[in-house]
This record gives C-alpha cells, sequence and structure tokens, in this order.
C-alpha cells in the first residue's frame, strides 16, 4: 500500500471517528475544519524534517517558497 493511501485511510478513519462523536449533530464548515486540522501538523513536520529550511519544505510540499512563508505565517510559525 502507498503511504498515500495511508494517508487517505487515517483521515478517513479520524472523520469517521469525529462524526460518532457528533452523535448525530451536523458538523458546519467541515472542509475548512480538516484543512486547516491537517495543514499546521504538516507544516510543522515539514519544518522539523528539514531544520526549518524553508526551501527545501517547499519543494517537499510541492509549493513555491513564498506561499510557504504565508502558510507559515498565518498558523504563526514563523
Amino acid at each position: 500500500m502507498s503511504h498515500q493511501n495511508d494517508i487517505a485511510c487515517a483521515v478517513t478513519r479520524t472523520l469517521r471517528q469525529y462524526f460518532d462523536d457528533l452523535d448525530g449533530e451536523q458538523p458546519a464548515a467541515l472542509h475548512d475544519m480538516v484543512m486547516r486540522s491537517a495543514e499546521r501538523p504538516m507544516l510543522e513536520f515539514i519544518l522539523a524534517h528539514t531544520d526549518g529550511n524553508q526551501t527545501v519544505a517547499a519543494q517537499l510540499l510541492g509549493i513555491n517558497r513564498n506561499t510557504l512563508r504565508r502558510k507559515l505565517s498565518e498558523y504563526d510559525l514563523i
């Protein structure tokens, strides 16, 4: 199984648990919540993995370094 499938399975498992915990209540702004919940820890992990090298981090993420800096600023990581 590929790593992408592992990540997809983890997201599915987490969403299942989230909906179970809601006990019938309807979530609001689910897409934004999931994206923000996943993005910050991903950025933190990649920065640690690259010893804070933003150029390498941006390359690993497949995004422009300026985009990475904007996201880091949004999450108060710089």
